[in-house]
């Protein structure tokens, strides 16, 4: 049984858009979609939470959501694990950051490298990292007051951004703005019907990864 870990923030987590916090059933969100593809020969651990950035402490969160200092402890927890999955940067477009896509871009690529250097997987072996570029930001009235201004332009760069880092560091990219978008009036969070498309294409992505024969999948409209 390969074992998958998906390190990511609410997006990963499951936040209904437009809503108070609520979550998507197991089954709905993007990594349980995944694993339904994937069938009893893989199994997927959901490692999210909401807020979380890369790698930057943010003083406006009563809790650390430092992605950085969080995943070696959640690698050591999790090991032996076959492949990361790493979809993080949506909350380091916060206006109080003041980075550009290319910094943030830059910032996952520091998750990969601790990744790549931490015996996490089989046999004390660096476990296989897949680099995941966040859907952009859409426009419309973001619910989190300001502290997204500007991110629909910032977040337009994601996809380019993403794919540099994964090239330089020779790992695969999936870019989940070719499947899901974030609806208004919430602007940053992906909905149900973009979680499906995204897992199914997630999972196609790790059989590709593992050189498994995939089967056709159907991304949906």
């Amino acid at each position: 049984m390969k074992r998958i870990l998906c390190f990511g923030d609410s997006n990963t987590w499951g936040f209904i858009p437009g809503s108070d916090g609520d979550r998507m059933p197991a089954d709905v969100r993007w990594p349980g979609v995944m694993q339904t593809e994937l069938g009893h020969e893989f199994f997927v651990i959901e490692e999210a939470q909401n807020g979380r950035t890369t790698m930057w402490d943010d003083p406006c969160e009563p809790v650390d959501k430092n992605g950085l200092r969080h995943l070696p402890v959640i690698l050591e927890s999790q090991a032996p694990v076959d492949l990361v999955i790493v979809m993080l940067g949506v909350n380091d477009l916060k206006n109080h950051f003041n980075l550009n896509a290319f910094a943030i871009a830059h910032s996952c690529g520091v998750l990969v490298d601790k990744i790549l250097e931490i015996e996490a997987g089989p046999d004390k072996a660096a476990p296989k990292v897949l680099l995941i570029a966040p859907a952009p930001v859409a426009v419309g009235h973001c619910p989190f007051g300001h502290l997204f201004d500007g991110a629909t332009e910032t977040s337009s760069g994601f996809k380019a951004a993403y794919a540099e880092v994964a090239a330089d560091r020779g790992i695969p990219f999936l870019n989940a703005g070719d499947f899901a978008s974030c609806p208004v009036p919430d602007t940053i969070h992906i909905d149900a019907e973009s979680c499906a498309r995204l897992g199914r294409a997630v999972a196609a992505k790790v059989l590709e990864i593992f050189n498994e024969k995939s089967a056709d999948v159907d991304f949906g409209d």
